[in-house]
């Protein structure tokens, strides 16, 4: 199956080093080797591959140089920045890699110019629209989630068997490998807890409690979930980012087949991890700087997702798994900031789709996932809320 970002990878390859991170088996590897039928690929992992990098042996004859896993190499970002400068392009080098790979985003002053960085996600049904139905797609997207392997067999039993390793390995040997984790089942315990608790704002100070650890102690924890894509967080939306980083997020899972509760749950996340994809795609390949949050005002009122692109908003996004009726907070906000931005409810089991006269939209979960870009928003959006709209105390 074709990756729907390797086109603007391959366009990156005659100028740039490429990055590619993402979760572990979303495929990265198998991406990196579609670029080009002549590569070389070194595994980090492997110690006659790590004695080839120290070296610098790879075959230059091929058109495209993978090195995987690469990060765990200490000092890796120098070391790439010399054989960059040194040897130039071609051959390409594209470097694939999960956890702290992405670093390189937030602390890439050694390889600043000479680097563009690509996020890939699981399948989602836009990237399989062309292969599997919609609505079929959603539906195994809920069950089984949107890693190739797992998504492609779409059989139950093979998901909860894959379940088990994929996670065995993430938490039995990535959290190892970083070294910040000694109590492992106190993560796994963690996991099982955020399982039930997607789509609601988390505690955590009632996390802690529940697993007898110190707060602090939680907040590692989640961040370094975070960091080796098992898990990511919105924050509440607000025009102030120093409040913003007081208040409770929500998590939600990268693996959307592991969501515990009622499908409603479950469709959310769903939801949620397409929006960040696409949120990713258009930070990576255009520069944008595309914020996705959720929103809660002082009087309560909740909307699921809220996407800024460059500071503006340009959509407000509610997820219902049977209600055809807009949601009172989302009707409620229209009323308060104006329909200038894209104002939809997204519903999975839905007899017809809707528009009211201001402006809010009922759609089908699965057509209009299908067809996500958030570069295309309503004419003249961009509401800006005002600021006494939110709750501003921390939770």
């Amino acid at each position: 199956m074709d990756r729907s970002i390797r086109e603007a990878v391959a366009r990156d390859l005659a100028t740039k080093i490429v990055l590619i991170s993402g979760p572990r088996q979303c495929g990265k590897t198998t991406l990196a080797k579609m670029l080009s039928p002549s590569f070389d690929c070194l595994n980090y992992d492997f110690p006659e591959h790590r004695v080839a990098i120290r070296e610098r042996s790879w075959d230059r004859g091929k058109a495209l140089v993978i090195f995987d896993e690469l990060h765990k190499m200490k000092g890796w970002k120098a070391w790439l920045k010399g054989i960059y400068d040194v040897d130039g392009i071609p051959p390409a080098l594209v470097v694939t890699g999960s956890a702290r790979l992405d670093a390189a985003r937030k602390d890439g002053e050694s390889m600043a110019g000479r680097y563009f960085a690509h996020r890939l996600h699981p399948l989602d049904v836009k990237e399989v629209a062309s292969s599997v139905p919609a609505d079929d797609a959603l539906s195994r997207l809920m069950e089984v989630g949107g890693f190739p392997e797992p998504f492609l067999q779409n059989d139950r039993d093979f998901y909860a068997r894959w379940r088990r390793t994929h996670l065995d390995i993430i938490v039995r040997q990535d959290l190892v490998d970083l070294g910040a984790v000694r109590q492992i089942s106190g993560v796994e315990t963690l996991l099982v807890l955020l399982r039930d608790r997607v789509g609601s704002t988390v505690s955590h100070a009632n996390l802690a409690r529940d697993l007898g650890v110190d707060p602090k102690t939680v907040t590692l924890w989640l961040e370094i979930l975070e960091s080796l894509y098992v898990v990511f967080s919105l924050s509440p939306y607000t025009r102030h980012v120093s409040r913003s980083l007081l208040k409770a997020k929500k998590y939600y899972f990268y693996d959307t087949g592991q969501v515990g509760g009622d499908p409603g749950a479950r469709l959310e996340n769903v939801i949620a991890c397409a929006l960040l994809k696409e949120a990713h795609r258009v930070e990576d390949q255009t520069g944008a700087k595309v914020g996705l949050h959720y929103l809660r005002t002082k009087d309560g009122r909740e909307v699921d997702f809220v996407v800024t692109v460059d500071g503006v908003v340009t959509h407000l996004v509610e997820a219902k798994h049977k209600a055809p009726e807009p949601s009172p907070a989302l009707r409620a906000l229209v009323a308060q900031i104006g329909a200038r931005a894209s104002t939809i409810q997204l519903v999975k089991e839905l007899d017809r789709e809707r528009t009211y006269p201001d402006g809010i939209e009922v759609r089908r979960a699965a057509a209009w996932l299908s067809t996500l870009d958030l570069t295309k928003v309503a004419k003249d959006s961009g509401p800006q809320p005002p600021a006494d709209l939110f709750v501003h105390h921390p939770h």
